[in-house]
């Protein structure tokens, strides 16, 4: 009864109260986070060779981008395989996207400068850039360390006919002609003997080389932009129509497409037709002038002037988009029909709105800069001849339907 009672140690108490919480807080949060050493991990690692085969998978498909996605995984998971940067830069020049597949390929002779493929994309890669010298060295290069490079062969004709010299027509023919023989099954070789075809007037030839390049892969959209193209030149209209149509359907942001079939109703006198795709054209790039300047054709010849002249400012002045990006203005310069139906396409709009002060710098522009183009030039005197008669005549209400300018037939060169 008389024992003494012995103090509880608070200190030791609190301690052991630690120890326990932080037991708990480690078997609970640090040791259930890191994974068992006898369990495989959640996410494997994949191979660069399941990238590259589903890249590969995804050029058939025509999915271009996702193709180039599916190449630049590989190259990360393994960046010393030349082999990958070379088929990477050749779906980036399907794709439209040079400068990158020019990078590309410049990575490529990095790692192996043997590589003829590697020079051989390179050259293709600055063919496409205007690089036209630079490019003859590079293919040259290639087929140095490959002389049975067939793809190298069939670039080399891309480069010829698009340098737009006359004297390398023989070379580009028996260029063609190689690289279908070292390849008979190969897209890019069909592609090269239709361009050389082309050039020289060989339109029907053209598409059947054009349409073997199809049946290897029917899902690269260029290759049928090139079949309508053809058949648009041989008065083909709906079989050029329905290629455009199949090439926009596998790349419908491309207003390529939109554009040339544009042209192609307008060729055909079905305005209406050519306006609404001039509209989708703009729609997929409102910064390039080129389709600003189809917009403007199709408005006059529609008969909406004032849309047109707003249109044709932005050939001739520049400006921006609704979204802020530039549009650069374009200058008047020789041979260049399209370029120079758009100046005196806007002059004309300019004089039948009785706005004769601009209407007559535009004909005095194009007398000055382009005088051996007949049509311009025919144009440009009707400019001043409506404006002399707006001098002596009360201005009429505008009619519903415009005196039309003639619209030229010739095979467009658009500026995706």
């Amino acid at each position: 009864m008389n024992r003494r009672r012995t103090r509880p140690n608070w200190f030791r108490i609190i301690l052991l109260c630690l120890l326990v919480l932080g037991a708990s807080y480690v078997n609970r949060f640090v040791i259930a986070a890191r994974p068992s050493p006898f369990l495989p991990t959640p996410t494997p690692t994949r191979s660069p060779e399941s990238f590259v085969t589903e890249a590969q998978e995804y050029f058939k498909q025509g999915q271009l981008l996702r193709a180039i996605e599916s190449y630049q995984e590989a190259i990360l998971s393994r960046p010393d395989d030349p082999t990958v940067y070379v088929a990477l830069a050749q779906t980036q020049v399907f794709a439209g996207e040079y400068e990158d597949a020019q990078q590309s390929a410049e990575s490529a002779i990095l790692l192996n400068n043997a590589n003829s493929m590697a020079h051989a994309v390179l050259a293709w890669s600055l063919g496409e850039q205007g690089e036209y010298i630079e490019a003859e060295d590079s293919i040259e290069r290639a087929l140095t360390l490959d002389p049975n490079n067939a793809l190298a062969h069939a670039y080399y004709v891309e480069i010829l006919v698009d340098s737009g010299s006359f004297d390398v027509i023989e070379k580009a023919i028996d260029e063609s002609r190689i690289a279908v023989a070292l390849a008979p099954n190969t897209l890019e070789t069909h592609r090269a003997r239709g361009l050389i075809l082309e050039a020289v007037g060989e339109y029907e030839e053209a598409i059947r080389e054009y349409q073997f390049a199809i049946d290897i892969n029917p899902k690269i959209a260029d290759l049928y932009l090139s079949q309508g193209i053809n058949f648009r030149a041989m008065g083909s209209y709906e079989d050029a129509i329905t290629a455009f149509s199949n090439a926009d359907a596998l790349n419908p942001e491309d207003p390529t497409p939109d554009f040339l079939t544009s042209r192609t109703y307008a060729t055909r006198g079905e305005f209406g037709k050519a306006m609404q795709y001039a509209e989708q054209a703009v729609a997929n790039d409102g910064a390039d002038t080129n389709l600003r300047g189809n917009l403007g054709v199709m408005y006059y010849r529609n008969g909406y002037w004032t849309e047109a002249l707003a249109e044709f400012d932005y050939v001739i002045n520049g400006g921006f988009t609704q979204d802020g990006t530039p549009i650069k203005a374009l200058p008047l310069v020789p041979n260049n029909v399209r370029l120079a139906e758009y100046y005196f396409t806007y002059g004309l709009a300019l004089a039948r709105t009785n706005k004769c002060g601009d209407a007559l710098n535009i004909a005095r522009t194009i007398l000055e800069r382009i005088p051996a183009d007949e049509l311009a030039v025919e144009n440009a005197n009707a400019i001043i001849s409506k404006c002399e008669q707006n001098l002596v005549q009360t201005p009429e209400p505008l009619p519903t339907s415009p005196e039309a300018a003639p619209v030229s037939t010739e095979t467009p060169t658009p500026t995706p």
